[in-house]
């Protein structure tokens, strides 16, 4: 390190001209920056400057030598230019963790915009329906849905979503009418969980009446898309998003079961490892806080 200091002084004498100017643009004295140059001379056993009562000249030695000495500060500058800018600027890789369910128009709509509208920015997407450690990865932002375990991630709640009971009309077609939700107990649970068995709460936006079942799920799967696929196929019903289940229920392909029986919604949230982000995850933040909001 003492001769990276060195090489910087030797270098700012070059530019300057003398050691006076080298000095004050240093900070330094002029007899400290004298001492600099001739202990970088005594260690590299080379002589670099031709020293005259008038002016300093390069020897042929110092005139390689410096030339690589600039090229070091200019990484130098470069560096601290970079730092800067990170500091300033939506810039560099930005890592983001999903769940699988926000792997389509969510995310793009959100992010597209922020990308054309800062080149320095880049983008790194992870989607898991299951929770990965940020600090492991790298990940700069994460959005998680549900509930959160205590930790020291830092947490933004950004909105709810509201759920919906849904299955395939030619599942429901051979099945009785569904009146209650105790008859959902005679049908094929198919859950996103890692437990073979699942609570459901249900509430009658009416009455105000609840319900709570022990589901027995016929098939578990930790992929929300994987699982959709599955109640299209006719194999059962399962709990969606209401925002990722429009068009299958626009299109006919997905039906509402009991729709005055309402779900708890499900908490959508923005989590980040520290509480100081960088320009980079605020600007994210901000982007999917007005996407998602709007969704």
């Amino acid at each position: 390190m003492q001769q990276l200091n060195r090489m910087v002084v030797f270098a700012t004498v070059v530019e300057k001209g003398t050691m006076a100017a080298a000095a004050e643009a240093l900070g330094m004295s002029a007899s400290a920056v004298s001492q600099q140059i001739r202990r970088l001379e005594a260690g590299t056993q080379v002589s670099l400057l031709h020293r005259t009562t008038r002016k300093l000249t390069l020897t042929e030695a110092g005139a390689a030598f410096y030339r690589s000495c600039a090229q070091v500060l200019e990484l130098a500058r470069q560096a601290e230019q970079r730092l800067a800018e990170l500091r300033d600027a939506p810039v560099g890789e930005l890592r983001i963790a999903a769940p699988v369910g926000f792997s389509g128009r969510p995310l793009t709509d959100a992010l597209a915009p922020l990308l054309q509208a800062h080149p320095g920015l880049s983008l790194r997407l992870f989607f898991h329906d299951e929770s990965i450690d940020l600090i492991e990865q790298r990940i700069d932002l994460a959005i998680r849905v549900g509930h959160l375990e205590d930790s020291s991630l830092v947490a933004r709640h950004l909105g709810d979503s509201p759920l919906l009971l849904c299955a395939a009309p030619a599942y429901l077609a051979r099945r009785a009418p569904l009146r209650r939700p105790e008859q959902l107990l005679e049908l094929d649970w198919l859950s996103l969980s890692q437990e073979r068995f699942h609570t459901l709460d249900l509430r009658h936006a009416g009455s105000g009446e609840q319900q709570r079942l022990r589901m027995e799920s016929r098939v578990v799967c930790n992929n929300i898309v994987s699982l959709r696929h599955f109640t299209q196929a006719g194999m059962g019903i399962s709990v969606q998003p209401e925002a990722e289940v429009r068009a299958e229920l626009a299109d006919g392909r997905l039906q509402v079961l009991l729709p005055e029986w309402k779900l708890p919604p499900l908490g959508i949230y923005i989590v980040t490892p520290r509480r100081d982000a960088q320009p980079k995850v605020r600007y994210a933040i901000e982007a999917l806080r007005h996407t998602l909001l709007r969704d």
